[in-house]
């Protein structure tokens, strides 16, 4: 299973306040360990979003509205992506995380066997060379 673990922003992220060179070090290591046993597949930290934006659709109507945005406690300052064999399993690794201040959000990813029927044998092929087209280009 492959979950998504996001870190919320908060004033200091969303100030652009960059983390200590501790946090930095103990960041590295907590990375580390989880590339070595197999779980770790990306990991990053995002810029505030005064730098960012958001698109809104409404029926064929886009709307661009240019950051930053309010509410720090729904935004989200990084993540991890990761492999891991249960949701429980990501939790207690998790829970080792080095932050002392702060909150994460830990989400199961979407697998094409959780879309059954409506994802057709031709809908899977070309998602299929989709993600062969992407990971050659990596």
């Amino acid at each position: 299973m492959r979950f998504m673990v996001m870190v919320k922003a908060n004033q200091d992220s969303e100030a652009g306040v960059m983390p200590t060179k501790e946090l930095l070090t103990e960041m590295g290591r907590f990375n580390e360990e989880l590339a070595r046993d197999g779980l770790l597949l990306a990991a990053e930290g995002l810029q505030p979003t005064s730098k960012g934006a958001r698109i809104e659709f409404t029926g064929e109507k886009r709307r661009v509205i240019e950051g930053p945005f309010t509410e720090t406690k729904q935004l989200i300052a990084g993540f991890w992506l990761i492999q891991a064999e249960s949701k429980e399993k990501a939790i207690e690794r998790f829970s080792r995380c080095p932050f002392h201040d702060g909150e994460i959000e830990i989400r199961q990813v979407f697998e094409a066997a959780d879309f059954g029927d409506e994802l057709t044998p031709e809908l899977r092929r070309a998602e299929g060379r989709l993600r062969a087209e992407v990971a050659a280009k990596q």
